[in-house]
């Protein structure tokens, strides 16, 4: 019979890159470590795990074997919860991962009034550069961009477009773009993130009222002038007068509204990048996560 120790030792493996990490992660020797997980294989019948002294790969089974015991790990944790009737008596730790960003500047507040909602709950926000890649020990995850995964539910917390923008000082020195085609005589300022393609900016006219202006999709392979993997970055060196940089929305608005910021090209439509909140299905949701869906959508309206 599988035991919870079996589920945490799954689990422990998956996080860690050897065997002696894992053995520190559950607070036991690497020996007796190495010694359960072959008592683990026998019983299943299968191996679940590549080790040598410095390095360990999870087999595909191994890899099958820690999500489903992850997800049984979230069950047991949430069972005391799915017998109070009162969200406000929620118990247990709500871990959600966040773009650095976005997370520190929007999701950050918000969770703030969530906790006060349920003080018996414990809630955990980590800032990390790629959440959703790294999205094996959180309950929910704040993605910008598109995401498809049959195991995840999806919820757009916010449109999220993407604008051109440049300081004042910058367009008074070097003109300001007519056409998208202009921005190759401009140093512009891409943004490295999500595994995305940052120097081919996409787009298309909101209005097609002439062949040039077709309201087809069209790219733009872009030189940049400053690359960077920090959006905060990209838009500070913009408002120093260093370049035209495109960036979502909810980050240059405020900029734009104090003045160190201007659109350019408005009437040209660039790729969203939807907020997008993501929780597992509900075969593996707990009510933890059930209580945050409802509180993002009710505060955000989102249908």
């Amino acid at each position: 019979m599988i035991q919870i120790e079996d589920l945490q030792l799954a689990v422990a493996l998956s996080k860690s890159p050897s065997l002696s990490a894992a053995a520190r992660m559950l607070n036991v020797t690497p020996s007796a470590l190495s010694m359960r997980l072959r008592k683990l294989e026998a019983k299943l019948g299968l191996s679940l795990a590549s080790r040598t002294a410095r390095h360990l790969s999870l087999t595909p089974e191994g890899e099958r074997f820690s999500q489903e015991a992850h997800a049984l790990l979230m069950q047991l944790e949430a069972l005391p919860e799915t017998l109070l009737r009162d969200d406000r008596s929620l118990t247990g730790t709500l871990r959600v991962a966040a773009p650095f960003g976005y997370g520190r500047d929007r999701v950050a507040p918000m969770l703030a009034n969530f906790a006060k909602l349920h003080p018996r709950l414990k809630v955990q926000l980590d800032l990390r550069e790629s959440p959703w890649t790294d999205r094996q020990d959180a309950d929910a995850v704040i993605h910008i961009g598109t995401i498809r995964d049959s195991s995840w539910v999806g919820r757009t917390l916010a449109r999220n477009e993407r604008w051109l923008c440049a300081s004042p000082a910058y367009l008074q020195q070097h003109g300001i773009p007519q056409t998208p085609r202009d921005l190759l005589d401009h140093a512009c300022i891409c943004i490295r993130e999500n595994d995305e393609d940052m120097t081919l900016w996409s787009f298309r006219h909101t209005k097609s009222d002439t062949p040039e202006r077709s309201g087809t999709r069209q790219s733009l392979r872009i030189e940049p002038a400053l690359l960077t993997n920090d959006g905060s970055t990209a838009r500070y060196w913009a408002e120093r007068d260093l370049g035209i940089v495109l960036r979502s929305e909810w980050d240059v608005s405020g900029s734009i509204a104090r003045g160190t910021l201007v659109r350019v090209l408005a009437e040209w439509e660039f790729d969203h990048a939807p907020v997008m909140l993501l929780v597992p299905t509900r075969k593996g949701r707990t009510a933890r996560v059930d209580a945050l869906l409802r509180f993002f959508e009710d505060i955000l309206h989102v249908d």
